[in-house]
């Protein structure tokens, strides 16, 4: 069966005020547009169009009534959730410096807070569900900029270098400023104490030391020295990120982090652990169906220093992108190996595309005229139109010009780490 979906975008502030109404070919709100959910989340689950073929509103609503055809006997079986959810999002401002938890993180979180009797909607809740949230987001604008996890402490120690040459050159050197952030990046475990640090003292407006070493560091990045060094455009994100969070830690913490250009086709993979925020674009992203996020600066919403540290991985890493694999003809396949999704983007050419379920798929057309066919259902797909697949479709056949995104479960067995 095929279900026809759509939702109304998220109005967070960050959000672009053009480019998803472009990219589906609609008209613009007017207000910022930050992502379109495509999926069951309870946050915001996406409206069935014709509510009369299913019988229910929602795709949430439906998925819970009937989970065995919504979903098949083997996901019905394990919960009868949607276990991944499918966005569009816009970022026209730099989103939170954000992690997210591991399977057996989540599941104590959530049951901790529980116990404690922490509203679901309070201010200072980390843990929504009982569920981990891993990510891949796909560049979709030319252009898609992003921080993705702690950079080699090699480079670190080159940005603070570049960082003490141009304290050097001012007419004002500061050079105690650059010092405390020297001395907690000699610590034993120097990535973890220095983030502790700025978010713990950094936070509290100007009476900190962090907040001394967040205002000189702003003024460095703009200066000649850095903007000549290998970490131009690290530096330059210090700059963007004042203006809109004037005096926040994150400023300092993004470059402890690898500042990531993603050209349209290339994507990241943020497994539990990775510390990250996206800057500027438009892209697909596809996560397990969770909304458990501990934030790290660049916010005015709560930080749970403590918890954020317990769950951040501070492993120095490259950063972490994923190639897409050819699978068939005019097909990609972006595979992180996790259980709960996989991406795949179909662009038939002058063939047909096929691609096999292995459970429920969310397709969602991105230019063209297409037709998609399964076992049991055929209909044209315009660009802008989302629809559901349900497992009993087999297999779904793309052809036509176009391109066309499916989201469907992965393959790997669930993860308990």
């Amino acid at each position: 069966m095929f279900v026809t979906i759509d939702n109304t975008p998220r109005d967070y502030a960050w959000g672009s005020r053009t480019a998803i109404a472009e990219y589906r070919g609609r008209a613009a709100s007017g207000d910022p547009e930050a992502e379109l959910w495509l999926g069951a989340h309870a946050g915001s689950p996406s409206k069935i169009v014709d509510a009369a073929s299913v019988g229910h509103a929602d795709l949430a609503d439906w998925i819970a009534a009937d989970p065995v055809t919504a979903l098949g006997p083997e996901l019905a079986a394990q919960g009868a959730r949607l276990p991944f959810l499918l966005k569009v999002l816009a970022a026209g401002a730099p989103l939170s410096l954000q992690a997210h938890p591991t399977p057996a993180q989540a599941r104590a979180g959530f049951a901790r807070e529980e116990a404690e009797g922490v509203a679901i909607d309070a201010y200072d809740r980390n843990y929504k569900d009982g569920f981990h949230k891993p990510e891949l987001i796909v560049a979709v604008s030319e252009t898609f900029d992003a921080l993705s996890g702690f950079r080699p402490l090699e480079e670190v120690q080159g940005v603070l270098a570049v960082l003490r040459a141009a304290d050097a050159a001012s007419a004002d050197p500061q050079p105690g400023a650059l010092d405390l952030l020297a001395a907690h990046l000699a610590e034993p475990e120097p990535l973890r104490a220095t983030v502790e640090w700025l978010l713990r003292d950094g936070r509290g407006g100007d009476s900190g030391e962090a907040s001394w070493v967040i205002e000189r560091v702003v003024a460095l990045a703009a200066s000649t020295e850095a903007a000549a060094s290998p970490y131009a455009r690290s530096f330059e994100t210090v700059g963007v990120l004042a203006e809109a969070y004037p005096g926040d830690p994150g400023i300092v913490i993004s470059l402890l982090l690898n500042r990531v250009r993603l050209r349209a086709g290339e994507s990241l993979y943020l497994a539990a652990g990775n510390i990250h925020a996206y800057l500027d674009g438009l892209g697909i992203e596809l996560m397990a169906a969770s909304d458990n996020v501990l934030r790290g600066g660049l916010t005015p919403k709560h930080i749970d220093v403590a918890e954020l540290v317990d769950v951040l991985d501070f492993t120095p890493m490259a950063p972490p992108r994923l190639a897409a694999v050819d699978v068939s003809a005019g097909v990609s396949a972006y595979r992180p190996g996790v259980a709960d999704f996989e991406l795949y983007r179909a662009e038939p050419g002058a063939g047909a595309s096929t691609i096999e379920l292995h459970g429920p798929a969310i397709v969602l057309a991105e230019a063209g005229a297409l037709d998609l066919a399964g076992a049991r259902s055929r209909t044209p797909l315009e660009r802008g139109r989302a629809l559901y697949a349900t497992p009993d479709e087999v297999a779904l056949r793309i052809s036509g010009a176009g391109v066309a995104w499916v989201a469907t479960v992965g393959r790997s067995a669930p993860s308990d780490a």
